[in-house]
């Protein structure tokens, strides 16, 4: 496979901390999801990075849940007509809660950068419709994952 087109990141800082990700390296593991994915279109992706207080209130508006979790994915709602005018079509918004990402990496043993990959990736793959509500569709979804974590050397993080 060729190297992937880098999507257009909007990265958003919400949160003041040390040792986040770059907006290449978001642009390159969207990119790596979406090209895993058979997505081949430029594309464009809003990357929030937030605190707990926002996440959670993100969380409990949009999933009826009252706590921060890891990321939060809001696919772009643009009616078809409006999308195939566009050269570079709004996949969505990923809303990721740093705190969430630095202890779920500590709790479950893994590298954060990794973790940070993996969480979004997961949520590129939200952003093109891809869930795992029922079994078959997580273990798509998941194998979709592991591939594109894999082109970039990182383990498979559901073992």
């Amino acid at each position: 496979m060729s190297a992937p087109t880098l999507p257009l990141i909007d990265l958003q800082l919400a949160i003041e901390a040390a040792n986040l990700p770059a907006e290449a390296d978001f642009a390159r593991w969207c990119a790596t999801a979406l090209q895993q994915a058979g997505y081949d279109k430029p594309a464009e992706i809003t990357v929030r990075l937030v605190d707990a207080d926002e996440s959670r209130t993100l969380n409990h508006e949009y999933r009826d849940k009252d706590k921060p979790t890891n990321v939060l994915s809001f696919p772009s709602e643009l009616p078809d007509f409006l999308q195939d005018q566009l050269d570079i079509l709004p996949l969505g918004d990923l809303v990721i809660c740093v705190p969430v990402v630095a202890a779920e990496a500590i709790e479950q043993g893994k590298d954060v950068q990794a973790h940070w990959a993996h969480l979004t990736m997961h949520g590129t793959l939200h952003l093109l419709g891809f869930d795992h509500i029922d079994d078959a569709d997580a273990e798509e979804m998941e194998a979709l994952e592991v591939a594109a974590l894999s082109r970039l050397g990182i383990e498979n993080p559901y073992e």
